[in-house]
């Protein structure tokens, strides 16, 4: 089975600082995500001289893309054709990015529908500067059979359209996501510790 030494660890820094996250970095975690437009800037700005793989990953809305869009490295919540082509006119070079599905089918949250996702990404094709890693999901909250299911289901519909990567997984529910042969982890509180442990009390 795999484990966190297998996978591509996003640090989800919205529950840091600067300074904090130049710990991190120092400690070798390379790949940072926010998921607010206003947070991101402010830590892109403080943090330029590192060399931080800086991932978006909440949702982004289409008249805050403009900000951000030729600064971050990848996007893990792409989930509208709208959004798409506004990245297809702002980006400057193909983006990486992450189809956000909704394989929880909640209404509240955000993602392509389970059974629009390969028109959706059939559509992508035709964009030169979206280059598709592979799909995002989120589990559900305080139900294990859902969130299993959802990553299930995310899983197979990866290896069905050929994708090479899955962005599963946070602090409550990676282990399960590690078992779903997810890629990417996002993980917020778990650093919490990791940064305790090297230098006193966050």
């Amino acid at each position: 089975m795999k484990t966190l030494s297998d996978v591509t660890i996003v640090c989800v820094s919205k529950y840091f600082d600067a300074e904090q996250m130049i710990r991190l970095f120092q400690m070798g975690y390379k790949d940072m995500g926010e998921n607010r437009v206003d947070v991101f800037l402010e830590k892109y700005h403080q943090l330029q001289q590192y060399k931080i793989k800086w991932h978006f990953i909440g949702h982004l809305q289409r008249n805050k893309a403009k900000h951000i869009i030729n600064k971050i490295d990848v996007l893990h919540s792409l989930d509208s054709l709208e959004l798409a082509k506004t990245i297809q006119a702002l980006r400057e070079k193909p983006l990486e990015v992450f189809i956000q599905l909704n394989a929880t089918e909640e209404t509240q949250k955000y993602g392509v529908d389970i059974k629009n996702l390969s028109s959706f990404y059939e559509e992508l094709k035709k964009y030169d500067k979206i280059k598709v890693l592979g799909l995002m999901t989120m589990g559900k909250i305080d139900d294990f059979e859902g969130t299993k299911k959802a990553f299930e289901i995310t899983c197979k519909l990866r290896k069905d359209m050929h994708l090479k990567f899955a962005s599963m997984g946070m602090s409550d529910d990676y282990a399960l996501a590690l078992t779903y042969d997810t890629t990417h982890v996002r993980l917020g509180r778990y650093f919490k510790s990791i940064l305790e442990e090297s230098h006193g009390t966050v």
